[in-house]
């Protein structure tokens, strides 16, 4: 007698169903998670890191709204719109603010590639603090010549403040969110989350500086924040987040956990 009960296919892989190029993506946008995750500036499952994916079609990579940062593996990012509409098959959501403010950047920016956000407590402090990021350290000259702020607006839900978000950026690849967190964008991952390591570095170190309070702070000799600000253009930066750190960072990764190439 013949077992006529069907054969159950098995579904195709995230990897089957994209491009070379999209899934090299997924693999480094999944690795900044992950590092996002070991150095410690998650915040639980609520803030986001996206990229868009090569091609036409502005769609952009970002976070399963269940997941937590160790978590996300290349496979699990899930793939959206301009409008907020998954472009693949997925039954997780998508954080709505996460959606405002990457599609905003994404949308108004073409070189914006790659889009991190965070809600560190250093990063937060600064945001409250009415001086901004301060130029004390040269870790916050790096960051601060190519910084910007963006007024608090509540939690980012409201579509019409993409236009501010983008108005606020204009042509600088960092953005101190008021009362809220830090962002970055660049061309690649690995320049974006270069970005963001500069940046917060910077406001952990003001945090810790002020300690001491304002008035017994060392003001740095004149003109150097200038002259820092010509050793570290974009051509340097592209050079250390691509050709040096983010290779030496994802040797790291393979070293404690390469799930995140799954």
């Amino acid at each position: 007698m013949n077992d006529m009960t069907p054969i159950a296919m098995p579904s195709p892989s995230v990897r089957d169903q994209v491009s070379e190029a999209e899934w090299d993506l997924r693999v480094d946008l999944a690795a900044a998670y992950r590092l996002v995750a070991l150095y410690g500036w998650d915040d639980l499952i609520f803030t986001h890191l996206s990229a868009r994916v090569p091609g036409p079609e502005h769609h952009f990579l970002i976070n399963p709204y269940t997941h937590m940062f160790e978590e996300i593996t290349a496979s699990s990012l899930v793939k959206i719109d301009m409008d907020g509409n998954r472009v693949m098959e997925a039954r997780q959501p998508v954080n709505k603010a996460g959606f405002v403010i990457h599609s905003a950047i994404h949308m108004g920016r073409d070189d914006a590639h790659a889009v991190l956000h965070l809600h560190t407590p250093h990063g937060q402090a600064v945001s409250a603090m009415d001086e901004g990021l301060m130029p004390h350290t040269q870790t916050a000259m790096i960051a601060r010549h190519d910084l910007a702020y963006h007024d608090f607006e509540g939690i980012a839900t409201d579509l019409e403040e993409r236009q501010r978000l983008v108005a606020d950026l204009g042509t600088k690849n960092a953005m101190i969110l008021r009362n809220h967190g830090t962002l970055t964008v660049g061309e690649t991952v690995a320049q974006a989350f270069l970005r963001m390591y500069y940046l917060e570095r910077a406001c952990e170190a003001q945090v810790l500086m002020l300690t001491v309070g304002r008035d017994r702070l060392y003001e740095p000799p004149q003109g150097m924040p200038d002259r820092v600000e010509s050793q570290t253009g974009a051509p340097g930066m592209k050079r250390l987040a691509e050709g040096l750190a983010w290779p030496a960072l994802l040797r790291k990764l393979d070293r404690l956990d390469p799930s995140f190439r799954d």
